[in-house]
């Protein structure tokens, strides 16, 4: 046996595809090293009560298939030790006498902060690297490096827009599709840019906090009229939860389905919010006399606990052997990632916003090139509508008002379109490459 003592593997936060891979790849990478490995089930739930009777030994043969398969074979829960220091120490106590010196995390931002402060709980006793893991592919890590499992939910739920899209048009009907991602919306515009969704809303592409409801609704309402006016009643919008939390609450408390704390506060967590979209747009489009068969649908945990992809299965084989493999050198206090192929290990202290005192959450870029050609393939009201006679002409005879009317009630959606992408590679190298 070598000297290392025991590494434990520990889950935390939602379920995203590929968490077995890692657990399968640290697992494996240990054990060659004749270093026992436990899982630690549930996240720290039990650590955090001083209960050391919830793990699991795990093995070369227990671990060797499991990268297939999608959810964690050692759970997973949402339970935090920072908010007490008690908990923390518990935590690094709980692990010491399993043992334990040195412990893989496996989550988001959540579980990266928890475990930054049992690192530093530790003071030396305890050595700590975290795995990224969201389906949101929120973690701050460099713009075009992903967090595992987010390729597999965005692939499952393009599956899911598609035949949505097939029902949708069949039935002339339209689909408001609520996807996850709490605080990014870079899930709910990989799968409506992928799928071609009639149009994706995400929270960064509305600038201005708080976002009235009515702008949200408008802006559906505004696609279904300019379908409508072109011989269709049918689409899908793909919506990222996230938008909920830049309503203005006093927007959300007119509505009497919303729930409310005791000092009548919204309930951000219960807000349906395809429900209320479904509602508030047929409203709209009632006043114009048009009537629109609307469905609202939530996806997400369809999406968690899927099989991984390939490119998952791949990526977060890699990244539970980096994990492993640099713990045992005697590595401490980073976030395991991968740029172009070579490992990279980003101290905690590099993730953290110091205004906040939590790790930095990556926004959709809505300047990029990316967004901005998403923008352009989504079917909705904008400039050129406005600034066409016709076009505006034949989107207020929709609705039945003159076009003045229409401009009044909608033209100020476009205040916030992006404006109009130029590819262009600069004066002199577009010379260079006509001469050429």
């Amino acid at each position: 046996m070598s000297h290392h003592k025991k590494v434990a593997i520990l889950v935390g936060g939602g379920p995203a595809p590929g968490i077995n891979s890692v657990i399968g790849a640290a697992t494996i990478r240990c054990c060659l090293e004749d270093v026992e490995v436990v899982g630690i089930r549930d996240g720290f739930e039990s650590m955090m009560r001083g209960n050391i009777d919830h793990v699991t030994p795990l093995t070369i043969d227990a671990v060797s298939r499991i990268h297939f398969r999608g959810g964690s074979v050692i759970g997973t829960s949402r339970a935090n030790p920072t908010t007490d220091p008690k908990l923390l120490e518990n935590v690094v106590t709980s692990l010491l006498r399993l043992n334990v010196s040195q412990l893989i995390t496996i989550g988001g931002d959540d579980t990266a902060f928890s475990a930054m402060q049992l690192e530093r709980t530790g003071a030396g006793r305890l050595r700590v690297v975290h795995v990224p893991k969201t389906i949101d592919n929120d973690l701050d890590l460099p713009s075009h490096v992903e967090t595992f499992g987010f390729q597999t939910a965005r692939h499952h739920g393009v599956e899911i827009v598609k035949n949505l899209m097939v029902d949708a048009r069949t039935t002339s009907r339209w689909y408001f599709l609520v996807t996850m991602g709490r605080k990014a919306g870079h899930l709910a515009l990989g799968i409506g840019k992928s799928a071609g969704a009639t149009l994706t809303l995400i929270p960064e592409a509305f600038p201005r906090e708080p976002v009235r409801l009515k702008t949200v609704v408008d802006t559906l309402a505004g696609a279904m009229i300019k379908r409508w006016t072109d011989g269709r009643r049918d689409g899908v919008a793909v919506v990222a939860e996230g938008l909920v939390l830049k309503l203005d609450p006093e927007d959300l408390k007119q509505l009497a389905d919303v729930e409310r704390d005791e000092h009548d506060n919204v309930r951000i967590a219960e807000v349906d919010l395809g429900a209320i979209l479904k509602t508030q747009v047929a409203a709209r489009l009632a006043g114009f006399g048009l009537k629109i068969t609307t469905v609202a649908k939530n996806i997400g945990y369809e999406l968690r606990c899927a099989d991984p992809v390939p490119a998952d299965m791949e990526y977060t084989r890699d990244l539970g052997y980096c994990a492993a493999k640099y713990l045992l050198q005697g590595g401490n206090a980073v976030l395991i990632s991968l740029d172009a192929g070579q490992f990279v290990p980003i101290p905690f202290e590099r993730l953290i916003d110091r205004d906040k005192g939590r790790f930095r959450v990556r926004l959709v870029d809505v300047e990029s090139t990316r967004y901005r050609i998403a923008h352009r393939y989504m079917i909705r009201l904008r400039r050129d509508d406005f600034d066409d006679p016709h076009e505006l002409a034949k989107l207020a005879a929709t609705v039945g008002v003159s076009r003045e009317q229409f401009e009044k009630e909608f033209a100020y959606l476009v205040d916030s379109e992006p404006e109009p992408l130029v590819l262009d590679a600069g004066g002199e190298e577009l010379e260079e490459q006509a001469a050429s």
